[in-house]
C-alpha cells in the first residue's frame, strides 16, 4: 500500500480538487483507491456525494482510537474507491490531540492497525487541511510521499518554501522515509502572462519534481462539487477532466510498481 498526502498549507489552490480527481482516475486505472478526508470543511467528502448525514465514522473518529479504517471507510460511487468522510467535529482534534503523547503518529498507527482493513487498497490519498497543524502533520507522519498542489500566482514558491521546510523537520524527527512525488501546477491560464513566468520559474527551480501536465482554470472543475461527483464523472471530456487524467497517468509512473493488496 502506497500513502500519498496531498498538501499545501494556503488555501485556494485546488488540492482538494485535485485529491478528488486524482483519486477517482487512480481508481479509473484499477487502482483499489482510498481518500481520507483530513479537512475539517469536509470538501471532498461532499465532492464525492457523501452527505453529512450518511458520515457515522469519520476521521475524526479514526484519529480519535473510536473506529477503526474499516469501519471508517465507506463505498462512494466511483467504482474501487472508498472514502474516510470529515465532518467539522474534526476542527476540535487539534485541541483534543495537544496532550495525546502519540500525538502526531494517530493516523499511521490508525493505518498500520492489524484489524485496520488497509490491505484492501493499492494506494491510500489524504486531503490535508490548508495549514501545518496537528492534522497534516498526522497526515504526513503516515505518508510514504506527499503530492504538493501549487497554484500559478506570484507568491506560489514563498508558500512553498515553508512547506518544504516542514516536510524537512517532519523527515528528521518523525519519519524519514517521507518523499516528494512532485509538484502539481493548478488554476493555469495560458491568456494571463503571470501564470506562465511562475510556471517557468517553478520548472527552473524544482526541475523534473514538477509534473509535466498543468491544470488549467477550468468551469467544470468548479461545477462538478456542487452535483457531488468528481469532473471526471461530471464533464469526462472537459480540459480539466482530461489534464487530471494524464496527471494521473505521470503519478502512476513515478510511484513504485503497483502493490497489490494482499
Amino acid at each position: 500500500m502506497i500513502t500519498i498526502a496531498i498538501a499545501n498549507q494556503k488555501g485556494g489552490v485546488g488540492k482538494t480538487t485535485s485529491a478528488i480527481n486524482i483519486a477517482t482516475a487512480m481508481a479509473a486505472s484499477g487502482w483499489r483507491t482510498l481518500l481520507i478526508d483530513l479537512d475539517p470543511q469536509g470538501n471532498a467528502s461532499t465532492g464525492l456525494g457523501i452527505e453529512n448525514s450518511a458520515r457515522e465514522y469519520t476521521s475524526y473518529d479514526l484519529l480519535m482510537g473510536e473506529a477503526t479504517l474499516s469501519q471508517a471507510a465507506q463505498k462512494s460511487e466511483i467504482p474501487s474507491l472508498d472514502v474516510v468522510p470529515a465532518t467539522q467535529d474534526l476542527s476540535g482534534a487539534e485541541v483534543e490531540l495537544v496532550a495525546v503523547e502519540d500525538r502526531t503518529h494517530r493516523l499511521r498507527k490508525a493505518l498500520g492497525a492489524r484489524d485496520s482493513g488497509s490491505t484492501s487498497y493499492d494506494v491510500v490519498f489524504i486531503d490535508c487541511p490548508p495549514s501545518l497543524g496537528l492534522l497534516t502533520l498526522n497526515a504526513l507522519c503516515a505518508s510514504n510521499t506527499l503530492l504538493v498542489p501549487l497554484q500559478c500566482e506570484f507568491f506560489a514558491l514563498e508558500g512553498l518554501s515553508q512547506l518544504l521546510q516542514t516536510v524537512e523537520r517532519v523527515q528528521q524527527r518523525f519519519n524519514p522515509d517521507l518523499g516528494i512525488v512532485g509538484i502539481a501546477l493548478t488554476m493555469f491560464d495560458r491568456r494571463n502572462r503571470l501564470t506562465d513566468q511562475v510556471a517557468d520559474d517553478v520548472r527552473d527551480c524544482l526541475g523534473n519534481l514538477v509534473f509535466e501536465n498543468v491544470i488549467p482554470r477550468n468551469v467544470r472543475l468548479s461545477e462538478a462539487p456542487s452535483h457531488g461527483m468528481p469532473a471526471l464523472i461530471y464533464d469526462h471530456n472537459c480540459s480539466g477532466s482530461r489534464a487530471y487524467i494524464g496527471l494521473a497517468r505521470e503519478l502512476i509512473g513515478r510511484l513504485p510498481e503497483k502493490r497489490k493488496a494482499a
